[in-house]
């Protein structure tokens, strides 16, 4: 085989507290220096000039600049040599130099004629992507590009075995679409021996997990739905000390409505580490996807999310309705459908127009989405007359009429 059709062998280099020496201070240096600073070498630039990044680094003492030209006897100590001068003479004479020193050197100006070359190099989470694909750095750019992608949104599964540690993230997993997970989220999820999902969770995204995955059902834990809370702690804490990586998948975020606070607090008073992704709230992003912002200049200052799950006039209930009914911007209100008649009625006696524009949007952000409007005065009928049912976000005020749905994620009704 011709030595110049032979594939590069790749390497890793450690360089921390070895001499490096970079000969130019041009464009090309000033991108493949920070690496070499991340990797602890002892850097030497020789160039009469530098760009003003290089002379930066070289004033924050991170590198030291040589203020002259390329001298025989510069690469003399150093285990690596990058150079990438705009003076052919003296990129060849260095080169030369590298040769006879058995100094790996990578030339800018002529591939062929150096000893080593740069992959395209990635990172994320602790893992170092580098890429050669020989003489063409732009597939070589996109390959990288491609994988580091891929480890950080998780659609790339990439395991830890030896360094990771057993414990509990409570991930928000956003309004329904799988999409709109965090990519620390997806990647978390598919790093899990253990996911114990809600049932407005993402749910496609489970169908994407390793067969070996165990997917547990929060709404099937025994016990009854007074102690389905504990129960599903106590799942968490069982698998978590087996060793397991657990993951909490939760609709929206963990922290609204979501009881994640209480997870948490189990979780550490039994001596679990716990980590928290936030989510996005539905109820922001689904009237978001219905076309609807919950402010407008000119229209609403303030938006207020409120939980529907107790009626106003139940003893349990922590809203001060009346308080709500005086505000003159958005509300918005989750887990609400099936009290929304006590709630408009509460709300109009409390100072509140009976014409104030409502809309309720249905699974939103999934295909299944569908938005019906009404006003306080009718949206418990036309909810009824709809069949609108849990899941659903109603937002109440002058914004539902804003821009006539448009930027719509998907299609109303």
């Amino acid at each position: 085989m011709d030595r110049k059709d032979a594939p590069a062998y790749p390497v890793g280099l450690r360089l921390a507290g070895r001499r490096v020496v970079v000969v130019g201070g041009g464009q090309v240096a000033q991108r493949r220096l920070p690496a070499l600073v991340s990797a602890g070498a002892d850097i030497v630039v020789v160039s009469p000039t530098v760009t003003p990044s290089v002379e930066a680094m070289a004033d924050a003492g991170e590198l030291r600049w040589e203020r002259r030209p390329y001298e025989d006897g510069d690469l003399e100590g150093a285990w690596y040599a990058l150079v990438a001068s705009t003076d052919a003479a003296a990129n060849a004479a260095a080169s030369a130099e590298a040769e006879a020193r058995r100094v790996w050197c990578v030339r800018s100006d002529d591939a062929e004629a150096a000893t080593a070359w740069t992959p395209a190099t990635g990172r994320t989470e602790g893992v170092t992507v580098a890429v050669l694909t020989g003489r063409d750095p732009r597939r070589s750019a996109a390959v990288r590009d491609a994988v580091v992608e891929g480890l950080r949104d998780g659609t790339l599964v990439a395991p830890h075995h030896r360094t990771r540690t057993a414990g509990v993230a409570l991930v928000g997993g956003g309004p329904g679409d799988p999409d709109l997970i965090t990519v620390r989220g997806r990647r978390l999820l598919a790093e899990a021996d253990v996911v114990i999902a809600d049932r407005l969770g993402p749910r496609d995204l489970l169908d994407e997990l390793p067969p070996h995955v165990e997917v547990i059902d929060a709404t099937k834990i025994p016990y009854g739905r007074a102690m389905a809370q504990e129960a599903i702690n106590s799942a968490l804490i069982e698998h978590a000390r087996a060793g397991k990586a657990v993951v909490r998948l939760k609709g929206g975020d963990p922290y609204v409505f979501g009881r994640g606070m209480e997870e948490a607090e189990a979780l550490a008073a039994a001596g679990i580490p716990v980590t928290v992704v936030p989510g996005i709230s539905s109820s922001i992003s689904v009237p978001g996807a219905a076309g609807i912002p919950v402010t407008h200049r000119g229209v609403a200052h303030e938006f207020t999310v409120v939980s529907g799950h107790v009626a106003p006039d139940d003893a349990r209930s922590l809203v001060d309705w009346a308080a709500l009914a005086r505000l003159r911007g958005t509300l918005v209100l989750l887990m609400a459908v099936e009290r929304i008649g006590p709630i408009a009625a509460t709300l109009v006696a409390g100072g509140r127009s009976a014409d104030t524009p409502v809309a309720v949007v249905q699974e939103g952000t999934t295909a299944a989405q569908r938005r019906v409007d009404a006003t306080l005065a009718t949206v418990a009928d036309v909810v009824e007359a709809e069949g609108v049912r849990p899941p659903a976000v109603i937002v109440i005020g002058d914004v539902v009429t804003v821009g006539g749905g448009v930027g719509q994620g998907r299609t109303g009704r």
